[in-house]
């Protein structure tokens, strides 16, 4: 059997900028690259522990029609998307950081009936990022 393993993971976010002050500074990511083509920008961001995972930032038209940019930039501002889960090491402290950040908060760090303790954000586009405290 082939191995297979995820590379990029893309987030459509309303503001790339906006977005990189939360995911690099408030979640602590790493910027690997920052790339423009066309108008549009696309920031990967590496995820500590995991080699070759990379969050992909970029705005609804990147690659887009116009009809279809407008469409999911209406999704993105109502939170609509799926989301993120991640997993940390230390939820209360990641969880008193982004709070610091101004991020809006969803959920502070609770335990949860089916198992894990975790909490949940909105990045500044909208999307929830939820945080799980890893075992």
């Amino acid at each position: 059997m082939t191995n297979i393993s995820v590379q990029y993971i893309p987030v459509t976010v309303l503001d790339v900028d906006e977005a990189l002050v939360f995911y690099r500074d408030a979640l602590g990511l790493e910027v690997v690259s920052d790339v423009a083509h066309g108008g549009f920008r696309w920031v990967s961001l590496a995820i500590s522990g995991q080699p070759g995972l990379n969050l992909v930032l970029s705005a609804p038209g990147a690659g887009r029609s116009e009809q279809d940019a407008a469409a999911l930039a209406e999704l993105v501002a109502k939170g609509a998307l799926g989301g993120l889960v991640l997993s940390v090491n230390d939820l209360d402290s990641v969880f008193q950081t982004i709070s610091a950040s101004g991020a809006e908060v969803l959920q502070e760090p609770i335990e949860q009936p089916w198992g894990p303790r975790d909490c949940a954000f909105r990045d500044p586009s909208g999307n929830m990022i939820r945080i799980n405290q890893s075992a």
